[in-house]
């Protein structure tokens, strides 16, 4: 996937939220807050989300509610300890609604300002993965243990497909 964009209530209530907890940098902002066009930490992508606002009378999504749509977005951290100080964040700011374990990666979830779900995850290295990697796995996440496990500073597998790219090999 390059990009997401999304309709939202206030494009700029968007992009301080991504910002302040999750590091996002702005690369291009419409007049009067009509539009808002952001990059992940580390991501080399011109831009990873657009938000366009529709104002604030907008009503929620219905997706998932007997209504279809997305159920969320995805964004990949470097390490454990990172996703430990996002879970932090975003827990200090009301915004986390669950934490999984699912084997081949670890998982916090939380609502943006809209309340649009997005899970922010570390995926585990692909020569640990064993028998879980075609397992459907949902467990309760123990960020400590994970990292007293992995390893705080351990790379996630698309940064070590990233090194092993630039390497040549």
């Amino acid at each position: 996937m390059n990009h997401a964009v999304l309709y939202v209530r206030d494009a700029r209530r968007q992009e301080q939220f991504y910002r302040e907890l999750l590091g996002f940098e702005t690369v291009i902002e419409g007049p009067d807050g009509a539009f808002v066009f952001m990059r992940a930490p580390a991501s080399v992508n011109h831009h990873d989300i657009a938000f366009f606002s529709i104002g604030v009378g907008a009503s929620p999504s219905p997706a998932g509610r007997g209504a279809v749509g997305m159920y969320h977005l995805a964004w990949e951290v470097a390490t454990l300890d990172e996703l430990a100080e996002i879970q932090r964040r975003l827990a200090d700011a009301g915004a986390v609604v669950g934490a999984s374990d699912h084997g081949a990666n670890k998982s916090v979830y939380a609502k943006d300002p809209d309340g649009l779900e997005f899970e922010v995850m570390w995926l585990v290295p692909p020569d640990r993965w064993g028998d879980e990697e075609h397992e459907a796995i949902i467990r309760p996440l123990d960020i400590s243990a994970e990292i007293d496990r992995h390893g705080g500073s351990t790379p996630s597998a698309s940064r070590l497909d990233a090194r092993a790219a630039g390497s040549g090999s």
